[in-house]
């Protein structure tokens, strides 16, 4: 039940335009047949105006417009134009300038699908994503802060995914309709959130009606909660959004299953505190809970089960039908075994048959002695 790597971060982020490659290019010409989206033309960037945007100055930039302001529409074979390029590299000043006498860049969209001030936060420029976001506030340029790129995420996924709390809450308030989008991994914001324990950020995406919270394989954020360890998170996923304790994944797991297997005591005791039946539920397998506990040899969380649910199954319903002192005798959990004959309310799987009729004493002859002694110290005891 391992969550998939790309869940985590890193990996999947927009890949960062060379620094070297504005300056290299003002060696050549450029011809470039992309769309830069809002309406703009198929235009070639000059070579001087794509310098002054990698170098951030202002100056030249002003002038060469003042000439001809249809040169600040112009483009790079990756479907860059001057305030992308800027953005890369973090020049705020050059960004506003350009921004003031043509606003409408900052619609434009590379080949990448990113807009300014997705490129601004993929390379990490916080502050200037910050004032790029309050530029998009002018009439007609709103909708565009909701772009998504050809990998589906918008601003508010990537800067939650690369550690921006402030930036994501910014983002929130200025576009609560971002946290309503997932990529092409089913990742929502409040999924990725809640994988980078960002509390405040996932409450705030939690209040929004319409929110997504899936993640990639199935997955929900409460899931992610689980993952972490995060009973506060947790809880207050159970007091908003209680049926995604019910959802299962691809494999047929569920975030309470989850939660014994990663041995998560902490969010297993919110889930049940809030909903016990949820410990009577069976996976897809068709293995009870306290089975899944014994594959891991966890015994705390196998203690914290019956606190809620007395008479939580303990006997799988497909396959061979095995109880959980079965499950821990194959998987060699002598530890969790001997717990099981310690637990009076469990006792009676020592004698319990399988669909073949077979106890676990049938099994195994070294746990047979194990069991007989724990029978013999409980008795004495």
């Amino acid at each position: 039940m391992a969550e998939l790597a790309s869940s985590s971060g890193g990996g999947d982020e927009q890949p960062q335009m060379d620094q070297e490659l504005p300056t290299a290019a003002t060696s050549g010409d450029f011809t470039s047949d992309s769309s830069t989206g809002g309406g703009h033309e198929h235009l070639q960037m000059d070579q001087r105006l794509l310098t002054a945007a990698a170098s951030g100055d202002s100056t030249s930039m002003k002038e060469m417009a003042s000439q001809d302001p249809s040169i600040l529409l112009g483009t790079i074979p990756a479907g860059n134009i001057c305030l992308h390029i800027s953005s890369i590299h973090g020049h705020q000043a050059f960004c506003t300038d350009v921004v003031e006498l043509e606003e409408s860049l900052l619609a434009a969209l590379n080949l990448e699908g990113e807009t300014p001030l997705l490129t601004a936060v993929t390379s990490g420029h916080v502050s200037l994503a910050s004032v790029l976001l309050q530029c998009y506030r002018a009439p007609g340029l709103s909708e565009s802060i909701l772009e998504q790129d050809i990998r589906g995420c918008n601003a508010l996924h990537h800067a939650i995914r690369n550690g921006h709390r402030e930036l994501a809450l910014k983002l929130i308030e200025a576009k609560p309709a971002l946290s309503t989008h997932v990529n092409i991994w089913s990742e929502s914001p409040m999924y990725i959130a809640a994988l980078r324990d960002f509390l405040d950020v996932s409450e705030k995406l939690l209040e929004i009606p319409d929110s997504a919270h899936t993640g990639p394989c199935g997955y929900n954020t409460l899931r992610a909660a689980v993952r972490n360890g995060n009973p506060v998170l947790a809880k207050r996923i159970m007091e908003t959004r209680p049926w995604l304790a019910r959802e299962a994944d691809n494999d047929g797991h569920t975030p309470l299953s989850a939660a014994v297997c990663y041995d998560q005591i902490g969010v297993l005791r919110v889930l049940l505190e809030h909903d016990c039946s949820l410990g009577y539920e069976l996976p897809r397998d068709g293995s009870p809970l306290l089975s899944e506990a014994a594959i891991g040899g966890h015994i705390d969380a196998a203690k914290e089960l019956p606190n809620h649910c007395p008479d939580a199954p303990n006997r799988a319903t497909k396959g061979l039908c095995w109880t959980s002192l079965h499950t821990a005798v194959w998987y060699d959990q002598v530890e969790f075994a001997e717990f099981i004959m310690r637990t009076s309310q469990l006792r009676k799987l020592v004698n319990m048959q399988d669909m073949d009729g077979r106890t676990t004493l049938h099994e195994n002859i070294f746990y047979c002695i194990i069991l007989l002694s724990s029978i013999m110290q409980t008795n004495s005891s």
